[in-house]
């Protein structure tokens, strides 16, 4: 099953890492847990905003029409999906660094298990109302930043003090791409070409 390591990253994370480590499947295996997951943000971001509606602040709800709501999902899912591989590549070039030759699908799994709390923080969005999307997202990303330091030395078999460094230089490469996402976002807002149409 394409999600049989995901009861096991949120019950007995080491565990399920050295599980992990033992299998290595396949990059179509990874690719399959991505390209599911990466669907939970993006199918809630669309059926909150139209037919949810948001809750920002003190006033009323706000729902974003149809059209609207599904480019600015699939632009989601698809920038998602860049930003895992571009981890993955990143944790790549970078493992040389730190002792560690691994291959791409290894990169690729780290990357992937640890976005998916990010990505299932999402299911937050069945009520919209900010504080408390923003409030789990905070939580999930704290708990993939927890999986990043616990699953590097297993995954990548170094030293746990050399995959403290490693770690720490991946969730810097995450943020910085994070920041990319979001200043592409804004780009693409502000020249209408993504721009969200309100209802």
């Amino acid at each position: 099953m394409i999600l049989n390591h995901l009861w096991g990253l949120y019950a007995h994370p080491l565990e399920e890492w050295q599980t992990i480590d033992n299998r290595h499947e396949s990059l179509t295996y990874s690719l399959s847990h991505i390209l599911l997951i990466a669907l939970f943000p993006s199918i809630m971001g669309y059926y909150s905003s139209v037919y949810l509606g948001w809750s920002i602040g003190t006033g009323g709800l706000v729902f974003l029409t149809h059209e609207s709501a599904l480019l600015i999902a699939i632009a989601m899912y698809v920038a998602l999906i860049i930003g895992v591989f571009a981890l993955a590549y990143l944790a790549h070039w970078m493992a040389v660094t730190f002792g560690s030759k691994p291959t791409f699908t290894q990169t690729l799994e780290l990357a992937a298990y640890t976005a998916t709390p990010v990505f299932m923080s999402a299911l937050a969005a069945f009520w919209p109302v900010l504080w408390f999307v923003v409030c789990a997202g905070i939580a999930a990303l704290a708990y993939s930043v927890y999986l990043l330091y616990t699953g590097v030395p297993i995954l990548m078999h170094i030293p746990e003090e050399r995959g403290f460094i490693y770690a720490s230089s991946v969730v810097t490469c995450g943020l910085i791409l994070l920041v990319i996402i979001l200043a592409a976002t804004a780009i693409l807002w502000t020249n209408g070409i993504v721009s969200p149409m309100f209802t």
